[in-house]
C-alpha cells in the first residue's frame, strides 16, 4: 500500500464531500432534525391523562379523594353528571378512562376501611391501559392510608413496599430513548454514506477511471472508508451534545470509553454501507437496500423501544446479528449507569465479530473488474 496513493484518493472522497452537500447533510442535518423531533415530540411518559369522573353521591372523602387526583401530575381529572356520559366521553377519545365512585364509596371507607371504585379503562393501548389501572391503584391506597392516619385507626397492610427506582429515578421516557435513538441515527448515517459512495461511482463513470489506476483495491475501499469515518464521528460527537446540553440526559460513564464503542460501531455500519455499495450500482437501490437492511431492522430489533427479552425466541437468537443490539446496550449504560466492564466487554466483542466480518465480505466481494 502506497500512502501517498491512499491520501490522494482520501483528498478525491474530501473533495466530493464539499462538493456533494447531501454527504454533510446526511452526518449532522440529519441527527439534529431526529433528536430534535423524537426528544420534544415523542415521549412514553403516562403524564397528564384525561380521567372522566362520576360521583354518585358527593361527600368530604369523595372531593377529597379527586383532590388528590387532581393534584397528580399523572391524572387530569374531568367531571362528569352520570356514568353514560362518562362513557360517551370515552368513545369520543376526550377521557381514557372512567372513574365512579359510587354511592357506598363513603359509607365502605367509613365502616371497613375499603373504598370500592368501579374503573372502566380505554384498552385501544393496552400499554397505557396498564398503567392508568395501576396508577389509579396506587393513589387509592395512598389516599386509604392517609385516611387512615387521619383518623387514627389502624390499617393492616401486609406488604411494605420500599420502592426505589435505579439509573432513571425521574422515570422520563427521553433518558431511555435518547440513548437508543443516537444508535440508530448511527447506524443510518453509517450504512447511508458508504452505501452511496461506490454506486455514485458507477453511476457517475468515474469507475472505470479508479479501475485502470494501480491503486489496490484495499487502497480504494480505505480511500472512501477514512473521510466518512471522520465524518460519522462528527455526527456522533453533535448526537452526544445535544443529548447531554439540550436534553438533560446524564452521562455517567466515561467519554473515552463512549468514544471508543462509537468508533468501533461506526465501522461495523460503514461496513455495512460498502458491502451494499459493492453489490449495487444505483445510488437509488443501494439508498433502498440500506434503509430496509440496516435502519428498520435496528429500529425494530435493537431494544431501542421493544425489549428483546420479550420477543419470541427465533427473533431474539436473530437480533444477534443486528450490530445495533450490542451498542444500543452501551450507549443506555454508558449514559444512564454507568461503565460496567462485563456489559461493554461483550457487547464490544458482538461488535467486533460484525464490525470484521462486513469489512471482510465487502473487501472480497470487491474486484477492480467492469463485469
Amino acid at each position: 500500500m502506497r500512502t501517498m496513493r491512499l491520501t490522494g484518493l482520501m483528498r478525491k472522497e474530501v473533495l466530493e464531500i464539499f462538493r456533494d452537500p447531501s454527504s454533510i447533510a446526511i452526518a449532522f442535518l440529519l441527527p439534529l432534525v431526529l433528536l430534535l423531533i423524537f426528544g420534544y415530540g415523542v415521549s412514553l411518559d403516562a403524564r397528564s391523562i384525561a380521567v372522566a369522573t362520576v360521583v354518585d353521591q358527593p361527600t368530604e372523602l369523595t372531593a377529597s379523594f379527586l383532590a388528590q387526583l387532581q393534584h397528580s401530575p399523572w391524572f387530569d381529572p374531568i367531571r362528569y353528571s352520570d356514568f353514560g356520559a362518562a362513557e360517551r366521553a370515552v368513545l369520543r377519545g376526550d377521557a381514557s378512562a372512567v372513574l365512579w365512585l359510587r354511592s357506598d364509596f363513603t359509607r365502605d371507607s367509613i365502616r371497613a376501611g375499603n373504598a370500592p371504585v368501579h374503573l372502566v379503562v380505554n384498552g385501544v393501548d393496552p400499554n397505557q391501559a396498564s398503567i392508568i389501572r395501576n396508577y389509579i391503584n396506587g393513589a387509592l391506597q395512598v389516599w386509604m392510608a392517609q385516611q387512615a392516619v387521619a383518623s387514627g385507626a389502624p390499617m393492616s397492610v401486609p406488604v411494605q413496599a420500599d420502592t426505589r427506582v435505579w439509573f432513571n429515578p425521574a422515570l422520563r421516557s427521553r433518558e431511555s430513548l435518547i440513548p437508543g435513538l443516537i444508535a440508530i441515527l448511527m447506524t443510518l448515517i453509517g450504512a447511508l454514506l458508504t452505501a452511496l459512495v461506490i454506486s455514485r461511482e458507477w453511476e457517475r463513470g468515474t469507475m472505470e477511471g479508479i479501475m485502470v489506476t494501480p491503486v489496490a483495491r484495499t487502497e480504494i475501499l480505505l480511500g472512501k472508508l477514512i473521510p466518512y469515518f471522520a465524518l460519522g464521528m462528527g455526527g456522533m460527537a453533535l448526537s452526544t451534545a445535544m443529548a447531554v446540553l439540550l436534553f438533560g440526559v446524564p452521562l455517567r460513564g466515561s467519554l473515552l470509553v463512549l468514544a471508543a464503542a462509537a468508533a468501533l460501531f461506526l465501522l461495523t455500519a460503514l461496513g455495512m454501507g460498502l458491502l451494499i455499495s459493492v453489490i449495487a450500482r444505483s445510488q437509488f437501490v443501494a439508498a433502498m437496500i440500506a434503509i430496509v437492511t440496516t435502519f428498520l431492522p435496528a429500529f425494530i430489533l435493537s431494544g431501542f423501544i421493544f425489549d428483546i427479552r420479550t420477543m419470541p425466541l427465533p427473533l431474539q437468537v436473530l437480533t444477534h446479528i443486528i450490530a445495533a443490539r450490542y451498542f444500543v446496550a452501551i450507549l443506555k449504560s454508558t449514559f444512564l449507569a454507568g461503565d460496567i466492564p462485563a456489559l461493554l466487554l461483550a457487547n464490544g466483542a458482538g461488535m467486533a465479530i460484525l464490525c470484521t466480518a462486513f469489512l471482510g465480505i465487502a473487501l472480497a466481494r470487491f474486484r477492480k473488474r467492469l463485469d
